[in-house]
């Protein structure tokens, strides 16, 4: 047995799977025992792991910023959605007037909102030629609009990372300008208090 497999066996999380295990063999055993499977639940002490995806938190901050540069073009486009249901909604209300699936504005945009979304309940179909005809429309309208926030929420992750790379490329050079240039190889990049040069050793003259 490898020492990874022993160091596991003996760890917090080998513990809690041997004790959600041992229940199983157990009720074979001693009657009774099936009362013991609920210390299978402490398998759930394991969620604790999702504690790692901490170090993703500056990936997630970036998100956060292009959802926050974007808010303002998903806020219109939104709002323009909207207004075109409404008013889809309506017309197919007044189109499908015969038809008792559309028995109200409000269904009629319910309606609407389904069919542009590409959803397609098909709980509402439309029964008369113009009915259908704006249904498709519809159809294809929600096709050529479904990949707008995707492109906009986009566009501001890669202007927020390149903003980012800037920032990072602008920072290097301050550092590097007013660090202290090694005498012996020439490098720069040193810390402002460091006393010898972390490439070859040399001695850094004092400013």
């Amino acid at each position: 047995m490898s020492e990874t497999k022993k160091r596991y066996a003996t760890s917090f999380f080998g513990i809690i799977d041997l004790l959600a295990i041992l229940p199983t063999y157990l009720i074979v055993i001693l009657p009774g025992g099936q009362y013991l499977l609920v210390i299978r639940i402490l398998r759930l002490l394991r969620i604790f792991r999702i504690l790692k995806l901490v170090q993703y938190l500056s990936e997630t901050e970036l998100l956060l910023r292009a959802l926050k540069e974007s808010q303002r073009k998903i806020t219109i486009f939104l709002f323009t959605i909207l207004n075109l249901v409404v008013i889809l909604g309506s017309v197919m209300y007044v189109v499908e007037s015969s038809n008792p699936q559309f028995s109200s504005i409000p269904e009629s945009i319910f309606w609407g909102i389904v069919t542009i979304t590409t959803v397609g309940y098909g709980d509402i179909i439309p029964a008369t030629f113009l009915g259908k005809t704006i249904a498709s429309l519809i159809m294809i309208i929600g096709y050529s609009i479904i990949a707008v926030p995707t492109g906009i929420i986009t566009q501001s992750i890669i202007q927020v990372s390149r903003e980012e790379d800037n920032k990072k490329v602008i920072e290097q050079t301050k550092e590097n300008m007013f660090s202290k240039k090694c005498p012996g190889c020439a490098f720069q990049g040193h810390d402002l208090d460091a006393a010898y040069c972390k490439r070859c050793g040399e001695r850094l003259e004092e400013e």
